[in-house]
């Protein structure tokens, strides 16, 4: 195929542009993301899904969504698949509807924390789980012809539009707090725009709680700006200027959810895993007292949980790894640092609004506030993540075969010993080397994070 070809629908990506990351494909509207990759994508993905029954696809705010859908309901429906859209939901809610209602697969469309001109297709399959790397590579391997040469219609499939599908996933997430209510509990929540306006206001007044909603509305054009998981000032700012005694701040897809105490700290995904984990470990609901976390994962959350008679198990970062270890060791809960957190009891799928019911739930059955709690879990280590453009993917993938800079890492590694890391990992979705330093002295954690940053940018982005 040629590098790039040419379709009625839009350019198609060149073949090195298509590849599912961390989180399924990800990618500027217009320019990696066209409605000719987005048809292609759902005829593939219809091809490759074995089940029989419906396929459900569901989007976020973006202005673009409306125009993926489509895309995607076309190549579905070429591929012989039955449709259900969704229309505005939280991506945990396709996986839920899947297994409700025993469809073949899903497909959300969202670009997660990403700017409002990115979108992104996240794919799962029947039990409700994110799509198999080997079916992913069947999907790419269909792509990557480009020319839509391998395409035979089939019957046309039909389409329904069911956004009434959505009371159930929001009558699920009530269900999960067991009737622990809120009534007059203080809470603001910050809804970014996006997929959270769904529901997520609802389910909180729902049960009692007196709310401050920020960034209420579903907006497209505002998804993720400056505000939500990402942006968590303007979440500190009202929860102290309230007198609330939390708040919850969830990215635009809803799948991932952080907090901010009465005293405005934040309390991130290490801290939910922390204090859920402890809340289930008094109750005897934790098998082998385990917990899974990435190796993002703070060292202060680990050695406190140790000390508690805790298992933590770390692996790659990505909440598909997560889930993968929690299916082989049977683990209660796992999750990351960016607030995806993910319970066996809820159906192993990472949701910011259930997890903000969760820990919003278990505070008031303990009657403490949220500030109280977390003064009784851990004190975390000085930790600072910095992101470096490195347009080069191979490079960025392959950062250790830079002589230089692997070198720095193994003396930062040795200067540091026992009392500190460096974890430093290609983005799966953004050109993007990130590098994390973590000691018990800030000190040394800043002059690590700078000499790192400043060696990547030198000797990665070299032509």
């Amino acid at each position: 195929m040629a590098e790039s070809a040419i379709h009625p629908l839009g350019p198609f990506p060149k073949p090195s542009q298509i590849s599912f990351g961390t989180d399924g494909l990800r990618g500027r509207v217009q320019t990696m993301l066209t409605p000719s990759l987005a048809l292609q994508v759902g005829y593939w993905t219809g091809r490759v899904l074995q089940a029989d029954g419906p396929v459900l696809i569901g989007m976020d705010s973006r202005s673009s969504g409306s125009m993926v859908v489509a895309a995607l309901t076309a190549g579905l429906t070429a591929a012989g698949r039955e449709v259900w859209t969704l229309g505005l939901c939280p991506t945990p809610a396709v996986p839920v509807l899947i297994r409700r209602y025993s469809a073949a697969g899903g497909l959300m469309v969202s670009a997660s924390h990403n700017p409002p001109e990115d979108n992104g297709i996240k794919v799962f399959g029947a039990d409700g789980s994110k799509l198999s790397p080997e079916r992913q590579l069947a999907i790419e391997a269909g792509l990557c012809m480009g020319d839509g040469s391998g395409i035979e219609l089939a019957a046309s499939g039909c389409t329904h539009h069911r956004p009434e599908l959505l009371d159930h996933y929001r009558a699920s997430l009530l269900s999960s707090v067991e009737q622990h209510r809120l009534d007059g509990v203080p809470i603001v929540l910050d809804l970014c725009w996006g997929s959270a306006t769904a529901c997520g206001a609802e389910v909180f007044s729902a049960l009692g709680a007196e709310l401050t909603v920020l960034h209420g509305d579903p907006d497209g054009t505002r998804i993720n700006v400056k505000c939500g998981s990402t942006h968590l000032e303007p979440l500190r700012r009202a929860v102290i200027e309230s007198g609330a005694v939390m708040g919850f701040a969830f990215d635009g897809d809803a799948d991932r959810m952080l907090a901010v105490d009465g005293q405005g700290r934040v309390v991130d995904g290490d801290h939910v895993l922390y204090l859920w984990g402890s809340a289930l470990q008094e109750k005897g609901h934790l098998p082998d007292q385990r917990l899974v976390a990435t190796v993002m994962s703070n060292l202060g959350f680990e050695r406190a949980w140790q000390a508690r008679g805790g298992l933590l198990d770390r692996t790659a970062v990505g909440d598909q790894h997560v889930h993968a270890a929690m299916v082989t060791t049977g683990a209660a809960l796992g999750g990351e640092q960016s607030g995806h957190i993910l319970s066996s009891a809820h159906g192993l799928s990472g949701d910011g609004v259930l997890t903000a019911l969760q820990l919003a739930s278990l505070c008031h059955a303990k009657q403490l506030s949220l500030a109280e709690w977390v003064d009784q879990s851990f004190q975390a280590y000085p930790q600072k993540l910095v992101n470096v453009h490195v347009e080069n993917r191979s490079r960025r993938k392959d950062w250790a075969d830079c002589a230089p800079f692997h070198a720095l890492v193994q003396e930062a590694e040795a200067s540091m010993a026992e009392d500190g890391r460096v974890l430093v990992r290609a983005s799966g979705t953004e050109p993007l080397l990130r590098v994390m330093v973590e000691a018990a002295d800030q000190a040394i954690v800043d002059h690590w994070t700078s000499r790192l940053a400043g060696a990547a940018e030198e000797y990665l982005n070299v032509s």
